[in-house]
């Protein structure tokens, strides 16, 4: 029999939480300022999908020196923006053994949480919480929304590569590592769910149940109890970690809102936004099954809900791998056929131009953060706009150099502009962006062992 390590009931108590301190405000929202001046925005973060991977030689600059003027074709929309956002080759994806038959099962799931499924509960969801449930977990609690997962097809795909549950195929947003977050996929229904359901006036908010000295007892020091227990009950010890992490956040804002409340009846004005800053965009509910205007009305729903501060967390899952097609092109086949193209030039054009429409809608919702104003800049430059796919190539299923572009100036902790070289993993990647969103972390994501300083500003 195995001996099991004993804990006493009081260090355990300590010990079921980490080493925590709230981030401070000034780097995660809209802080207090010294009169006059304006109030600093908050980081915003965001993530839209493209499955499949890219025809490589039209999506990497081929040389840095000009990769403003002269960018690959796959990436001609971003042009006017290209000084605003960063390209990074040499990001690897997640080595899918011994899932070798699952691509298409692994390239969305393993997008955000940098981690394999649990190969001998293959059948049931239990791989990891994701990046963009991270974020929420600590910045969600300041906002309406904790976070906001958008989609343009349903997330009904059933195929049973490798044994694995059909949740994997089409959720990249997972909140627990048996959770996964279902996404919205009606524009009408996302913008109900924006600004549908506010406070009535007058209503009183009641406090949260758990005391925050509780609180401050139970997150206390996880890390050295968590390396002495078996893997299933550190993730165990995750989630619980996570789910309190999301308490504390909502009781801040709580606090937060009746400060507010307090200063408003005393006759002082509380309001967040700026005088300059660009009133809030029109919305427009597009009629019709063209993708185009589908998709467009989704990036401008997510821009609202940046914009607005009801949200600062997103993803939107632009398609899935189960055989979407592409009339709007003129296309008569789908996605995923074209992809095994064999280096038939006729057919690799094809991907390549699916390629570039669905970075055109990234460009689109890019450009318009960029014309918004917000502070002393443009709503673009207080977020980090991550597009990506979770294969690099569609024909052979590699994960190699995973294609992804970053937009946005993150407030000033990315260095854009650029592209550059490096050799890290996904886990690598999502630390990174994580830290510029000005949120610690505890825990590896994934398969991360760094991060990636060089996309970094200073």
């Amino acid at each position: 029999m195995t001996q099991k390590s004993m804990l006493d009931r009081r260090n355990c108590l300590k010990g079921i939480g980490v080493t925590l301190a709230l981030p401070m405000l000034n780097s995660i929202g809209w802080a207090e300022t010294e009169k006059g001046t304006p109030a600093k925005p908050p980081v915003r973060l965001a993530f839209m999908y493209m499955p499949h991977g890219v025809v490589m030689d039209e999506f990497w600059p081929t040389n840095p020196d000009t990769f403003l003027t002269a960018p690959p074709k796959s990436i001609e929309s971003l042009r006017p923006v290209l000084n605003q956002c960063l390209m990074v080759k040499g990001v690897s994806g997640v080595p899918i053994k011994p899932f070798n038959g699952a691509p298409h099962a692994l390239e969305l799931s393993t997008w955000l949480t940098a981690t394999l499924p649990n190969a001998d509960h293959r059948n049931k969801i239990d791989i990891a919480i994701s990046a963009d449930q991270i974020a929420a977990n600590y910045i969600g609690g300041l906002t309406t929304l904790p976070s906001l997962e958008l989609a343009t097809m349903p997330q009904t795909h059933k195929e049973n590569q490798e044994g694995l549950n059909e949740g994997y195929y089409s959720h990249c947003s997972f909140r627990s590592a048996t959770q996964t977050v279902p996404a919205e996929i009606n524009p009408r229904n996302v913008l109900n769910r924006l600004f549908g359901k506010t406070d009535k006036p007058g209503a009183t908010l009641k406090h949260d149940p758990l005391d925050r000295s509780m609180l401050d007892l139970v997150i206390g020091g996880a890390r050295e109890l968590r390396k002495k227990l078996p893997q299933d009950d550190q993730h165990k010890i995750d989630e619980y970690l996570d789910s309190v992490r999301f308490v504390e956040r909502r009781i801040a804002a709580i606090e937060q809102r009746q400060k507010d409340a307090a200063l408003e009846k005393a006759g002082v004005s509380t309001v967040k936004r700026n005088a300059s800053d660009s009133p809030p965009i029109e919305i427009k509910i597009p009629i019709g099954e063209k993708r185009s205007e589908y998709m467009k009305v989704m990036c401008d729903l997510n821009v609202l809900a940046f914009q607005t501060d009801t949200t600062r967390v997103s993803t939107y899952i632009g398609s899935t791998p189960n055989g979407v097609t592409y009339p709007e092109l003129g296309l008569s086949g789908d996605h995923h056929s074209f992809t095994h193209h064999g280096n038939k030039d006729e057919t690799k054009s094809k991907v390549a131009a699916i390629t570039a429409f669905n970075i055109s809608q990234f460009a689109y919702m890019v450009k318009k953060m960029a014309s918004l104003k917000e502070g002393k800049g443009t709503l673009l430059d207080n977020c980090i706009m991550m597009w990506g796919s979770g294969l690099e190539d569609g024909n052979n299923h590699t994960r190699e150099n995973l294609p992804f572009i970053i937009a946005g100036g993150g407030g000033g902790s990315l260095k854009t502009g650029r592209f550059l070289t490096t050799k890290a993993n996904q886990g690598d990647l999502l630390a990174t962006l994580l830290a510029c969103t000005g949120i610690p972390l505890d825990r590896p994501i994934g398969n991360s062992t760094k991060q990636i300083t060089e996309m970094m500003n200073g």
